[in-house]
Order: structure tokens, then sequence, then C-alpha cells
């Protein structure tokens, strides 16, 4: 079981447009998240992350990165190889929503449902999926995490700042408030 983390470092890996994001480019916030699609508490931040979104929308880019702990969570990385795939078809956020909304089903059958809920190409991306072709990427994030101090998922920086704090809707929100004011 992983627990929010407590990080004393920064973000190392800069925000590019190599990443993963939704929300305004010239965002005053960005939140960038290392997740593991596994993960419970990553689940649980998900639902609030969403409402930060909608509640302040010209305020707030979120960037998601890759952090599979793989030993405690065994779907976690082929979940982030799906997410990838969908990714290369413009479709990676479809994916992301889907994944930690059914945290229960990333076994490879219910993910191979997934997969066709959404319209993808199933045997396409089951080939992506069963060569690996994103653990570059995946490796890319993984690495970009450990540099950053990260070591439990989920973990957050808030404009490159540590989120130290609970992952509550009215704690975010404060950050996010407190990140925007100059």
């Amino acid at each position: 079981m992983t627990t929010p983390l407590q990080v004393t470092a920064r973000l190392r890996t800069p925000v590019t447009e190599y990443d993963h994001a939704r929300g305004p480019e010239g965002a005053p916030v960005t939140i960038v998240e290392y997740g593991d699609f596994q993960c419970p508490f990553c689940g649980l931040a998900h639902a609030n992350l969403r409402e930060v979104l909608r509640q302040r929308a010209d305020t707030v880019r979120h960037v998601y990165r890759h952090f599979p702990i793989a030993n405690i969570h065994p779907y976690a990385e082929r979940a982030a190889e799906a997410a990838e795939a969908a990714g290369r078809r413009g479709r990676f956020w479809e994916m992301h929503d889907w994944l930690y909304e059914h945290q229960d089903q990333l076994d490879p059958v219910h993910l191979t449902l997934g997969i066709e809920q959404l319209g993808l190409p199933v045997d396409e991306v089951e080939a992506e999926i069963g060569r690996h072709a994103y653990g570059d990427r995946i490796r890319h994030d993984f690495v970009g995490a450990i540099r950053s101090g990260v070591d439990a998922t989920p973990t957050l920086f808030v404009n490159g700042v540590p989120h130290t704090a609970d992952f509550g809707l009215p704690t975010l929100l404060t950050a996010v408030d407190t990140a925007a004011t100059p």
C-alpha cells in the first residue's frame, strides 16, 4: 500500500510538449502528478483533481506522469502501456479516466474490454502492450520521478513545489488558489 509522500525535493523534470496535459497551456498553476493506475490513493486523488480542473478551469493545467509500482500493483505497468497506446491515438485522457474509474478491472481480460469500449483497435493496442512499445516513455517518467524525490503515489507538484498536504478537494483548491496568487 502506498501513502501520500512528504517530499523535500523540487520537480526536476520540466513540463514539455512531451507530457500529457489537460487544461490551458498558459494556466498560472500546473499540477504535475506522478501516478500509478492501480494505486487506490491515486484513484481518490483522481476524482478530486478532476473536480479541481472543473472548478478552476482557467487556472489549472494537469500533467500526468507514470510511476507504476509494479512490485505492489501487478497491472500498473500494463495499464500505463495502454494509456500510452491510447495517447498515440490522441485518446490518452479518455484511457486515463477509464483506468481510474475501473481500478478493480485492470487485469488483461478487463483491460482489453476497456480498450474495446473506448473504440480503440484492440489487436493493435494489445500488440503494442505486448512488445512494451511505450516502455521507454514510462521509464522516462519513472526516472524523472526518482530524480524529484518521489517514492510513493500519488505525488503532486504544484508549480514545481511538492504538495505535501492531503489530496482532499478543499486542500487542493487552497493549494491552487495560493499558487495562483502573485
